[in-house]
């Protein structure tokens, strides 16, 4: 480690919790997640619905992903007082704070995906 990365790992805040930490090893470590949080964060917000959209998951999947995500603090369960009973997942406000973050993997994706698909040579403008 060169003495510009330590001084760069020293301005770096400090976590006074691992509640982030715990939800990249946690969370994200399904492979369904990104598409859950993705349709949920579109406006996809029953599970029915949710079942439909994202193709190929099953619905055990997608329950224990609904419920992981509930407790994590990412979405909040309503439930209605109807018959029959309807429930409803949203983003909590920290559910779109921790968005953000999948916005960047997805720009760096397809940063990515731009660099692939470039000559290695200079094009003349």
């Amino acid at each position: 480690m060169t003495d510009s990365d330590k001084k760069f790992l020293a301005t770096m805040p400090k976590l006074n919790s691992r509640r982030v930490e715990m939800l990249l090893e946690e969370v994200i470590g399904c492979r369904w997640t990104i598409s859950v949080l993705g349709a949920v964060a579109k406006g996809v917000r029953r599970p029915g619905a949710l079942e439909r959209h994202i193709e190929g998951i099953s619905t055990k999947v997608l329950s224990d992903r609904l419920r992981h995500f509930t407790r994590a603090g990412i979405f909040e369960r309503v439930q209605f007082p109807e018959i029959p009973p309807r429930v409803e997942y949203r983003l909590t406000d920290f559910g779109r704070k921790f968005m953000r973050l999948l916005r960047e993997v997805e720009k760096l994706q397809a940063e990515l995906n731009g660099e692939k698909r470039k000559s290695p040579r200079a094009t003349p403008r």
